[in-house]
């Protein structure tokens, strides 16, 4: 029964008053999808649960029998289909099995006197019925927090089958103290229950609210706020902005809030704004980690033009004047963080750099000849396929413009044709890898399967069913 909410928990969490930057639906449809899972997961496991021994007295005609039941292992259990619904105050969940039937086994020992004897038993519980009211909440630390409200549950009756030992002495009595053994179970199913929820707090409250991505960036993924849960859905909210792993530091730039839309044919939903693209790149920027030092090595040989004063001299006349036959370096990097801006359409790229070309003397002195702005934009397009989230990339606009010259003034024209050129080459080899896919969507015990992929002002909208194993 548990297993019903947890299934459901496990999806969010995979889960502080500011706007979510990520945002995760489960509609009515996952819920109940995670209730059948659960379902099957605890008739799979039926098998290995064992319980605690009961122990207790009862009053037949000769006097007060002790006795304890032990080993107590199911055998067979009727499962009825849980029933498991949505609660907006307070947010969480009600859970309810009714008309359970359960079949166990296991020792029995007495001591009655000066007479101690034991063998073993059947025993059928009937018409077992368990309501477990779940709260959801956040701690402090963005941690997704459980408790047990309330719970209520009620056994209708016992059967009980002695065998071995002077079993034939008891079994007439069974009707006497039957109900002494269905009272202890029923005042411990609740305990139970409850204390499985704590044991799933207690696993909540140990996770990671962030996950390093690379040696670089780590995903923070605190909860916002309380679950947001109405009639037909949850609704819960996340920070989902990256970090500079040894530097941390905010972005001038906050998450604007974003409205999911309704999908109820779906289990799930989750959505990501262009704020968490746009922490990762002022994550790469703030750390000087957008810039990249270019020399001749890295042109290819078949390439028309190299990083040389005597290849660059056909479009800067004086810089082969002024320094022959000599090897260059460029160093490029952002003048500010790369900005994603997701629409509609595309996802939108628009990056700001500088390129600082510098002569490199015989003795390995680097002299600085001149500089460039390079300014660009991408589009992307974004599509799920076989499971995979798959893209691809084209070049919309790229601008150089001479900033500064210590060889004389020049025009760009030709240099910007043929950084237009290396850049669509890049850009075929790119595009053959986002075609393959460049993220499997799934965990190792949940895959999302029918997930669409819908580009919204703003946000990306991934809307899905799942398969959760719990093998």
């Amino acid at each position: 029964m548990l297993l019903s909410v947890t299934v459901v928990l496990s999806l969010l969490s995979c889960v502080c008053g500011e706007n979510p930057a990520v945002q995760v639906v489960l509609t009515n449809k996952g819920l109940q999808y995670g209730k059948h899972a659960a379902a099957d997961w605890i008739q799979e496991r039926l098998s290995t649960i064992t319980f605690p021994d009961i122990t207790g007295s009862v009053h037949i005609v000769f006097g007060d029998v002790d006795y304890t039941l032990t080993g107590i292992t199911i055998v067979k259990c009727d499962l009825p289909e849980p029933s498991v619904e949505f609660l907006q105050n307070p947010p969480g969940f009600k859970t309810t099995i009714s008309d359970l039937s359960i079949a166990i086994t296991g020792g029995w020992r007495t001591h009655f006197g000066l007479i101690n004897d034991g063998g073993t038993f059947d025993m059928a519980i009937f018409n077992v019925d368990v309501t477990s009211v779940v709260q959801l909440g956040k701690e402090a630390d963005g941690h997704l927090s459980v408790s047990s409200i309330s719970c209520d549950a009620q056994v209708g009756d016992v059967d009980i089958e002695f065998h071995g030992g002077a079993s034939f002495i008891f079994q007439p009595f069974v009707e006497h103290f039957k109900g002494r053994i269905r009272d202890e179970i029923q005042k411990r199913l609740c305990p139970g229950v409850e204390e499985n929820i704590e044991s799933f707090e207690n696993l909540l409250h140990v996770m990671n609210v962030s996950v390093d991505v690379n040696e670089v960036l780590s995903l923070a993924l605190p909860l916002t706020d309380i679950p947001i849960i109405g009639a037909s859905s949850m609704n819960v909210g996340l920070k989902g902005e990256f970090y500079n792993i040894k530097a941390p530091v905010e972005p001038p730039f906050e998450a604007q809030p974003f409205t999911m839309p309704d999908k109820p044919s779906y289990m799930l939903s989750v959505g990501m704004s262009d704020f968490t693209l746009n922490s990762a790149s002022y994550a790469y920027f703030s750390a000087k980690l957008l810039q990249l030092l270019i020399n001749d090595s890295m042109i290819p040989a078949i390439s028309p033009v190299h990083l040389n004063t005597t290849s660059l001299g056909k479009f800067i006349p004086k810089l082969a004047e002024m320094y022959p036959d000599m090897l260059m370096s460029v160093l490029v990097y952002a003048q500010e963080a790369p900005k994603f801006s997701i629409q509609p359409d595309a996802v939108n790229v628009t990056i700001k750099a500088v390129a600082k070309a510098s002569v490199i003397l015989p003795n390995g002195t680097q002299i600085p000849v001149f500089t460039i702005n390079v300014d660009s934009k991408f589009s992307s397009e974004l599509w799920i396929d076989d499971g995979k989230l798959k893209g691809s990339v084209k070049m919309d606009n790229l601008t150089l413009t001479l900033a500064s010259s210590e060889v004389g003034t020049f025009k760009t024209d030709s240099l910007e044709f043929l950084a237009r050129k290396g850049g669509e080459i890049v850009l075929i080899r790119v595009n053959q890898k986002l075609g393959e896919g460049f993220l499997v969507l799934g965990t190792k015990h949940a895959q999302l399967v029918n997930s669409v992929l819908k580009k919204e002002k703003g946000f990306i909208l991934i809307s899905s069913d799942v398969q959760v194993s719990l093998t």
